[in-house]
């Protein structure tokens, strides 16, 4: 529907590109088979809305399946999904909801934000011996462009990536709020604040120290991400901060996420419920 996987079968053909009835369930369950059986299967969940739907199979058995059989069985399979939050696709077609499985041992969870991170670490997730759950932003197929390197290469899972250095406060951003965190840190530099970014890149496993340490700099934080705010992926940012950097806080964290409610089909609606640069400035503007 997306036409990311726009030639595939043309160059693979149909017996490694499979059509499948449109059962959630059964794809994730098809894909776990043969994960099993030794191939390293990609299952794609059109939007991540009717992930849900296959959530037993991934969560209940993917991800336990090498805990519960003492590390005899590995499962490595990636499924692929985005969430098409700012596209007017409503409440049914655009749902964001990560948190749901970052605290799932044994699946780890992927979001890239930019072309060259999500051919790196498609590549790594699916080289991984584990299930990966990898999560775009569809918003971001039609917004972002970036130079892509033609050979193989691998961005490593777990690893926070800062996308741009600063002194005065740390922006923490997921998926396409890093791209409204630069934006906001670009304005913030004409005002004369010194703001870094980073990427997690990866919520599980979330790499604590980059994060930890930028702040540890800075003094300050502000967490954004597209989830609902209540129990979101700020949530356990924020935790982090706590945990690792209370003593060098400066000021109180703020978090940048939407509000928790479902999501508006008409679009100036929309885009009143999402959070963009200008949120982020007004919340380090708060603490700095």
């Amino acid at each position: 529907a997306f036409k990311v996987t726009k030639g595939l079968l043309e160059e693979f053909g149909p017996e490694r590109v499979r059509d499948t009835p449109i059962s959630e369930i059964a794809i994730v369950g098809a894909a776990i088979g043969a994960a099993l059986m030794g191939l390293r299967p990609v299952a794609e969940i059109m939007y991540m809305d009717f992930l849900p739907i296959a959530t037993e199979q991934l969560v209940i058995q993917a991800a336990k399946m090498r805990f519960t059989s003492g590390g005899k069985l590995k499962v490595p399979m990636v499924v692929r999904t985005q969430y098409s939050l700012g596209r007017a696709h409503a409440s049914q077609h655009s749902n964001f909801f990560p948190a749901w499985y970052m605290n799932t041992p044994g699946l780890k969870v992927v979001l890239p934000s930019t072309p060259y991170d999500a051919k790196g670490l498609i590549i790594s997730s699916i080289r991984d011996d584990n299930p990966v759950l990898f999560i775009e932003s569809a918003l971001l197929y039609y917004s972002v462009k970036g130079h892509v390197p033609e050979e193989p290469y691998e961005v490593p899972i777990g690893v926070a990536d800062v996308k741009r250095e600063g002194s005065d406060v740390t922006i923490v951003a997921v998926s396409r709020m890093v791209h409204e965190a630069l934006k906001a840190a670009e304005e913030l530099e004409k005002k004369g604040i010194s703001a870094e970014v980073i990427d997690p890149r990866t919520l599980n496993p979330l790499d604590r120290e980059t994060i930890v340490n930028s702040v540890k700099k800075t003094g300050r934080a502000v967490v954004a991400a597209d989830d609902c705010k209540t129990a979101g992926v700020t949530a356990e940012l924020a935790a982090t901060i706590i945990e690792g950097a209370f003593d060098y806080l400066d000021a109180p964290i703020i978090r940048t996420a939407s509000p928790d409610m479902p999501i508006p089909f008409s679009p100036p609606l929309e885009q009143k419920y999402m959070r963009w640069a200008k949120d982020i400035v007004e919340a380090v503007e708060k603490i700095v």
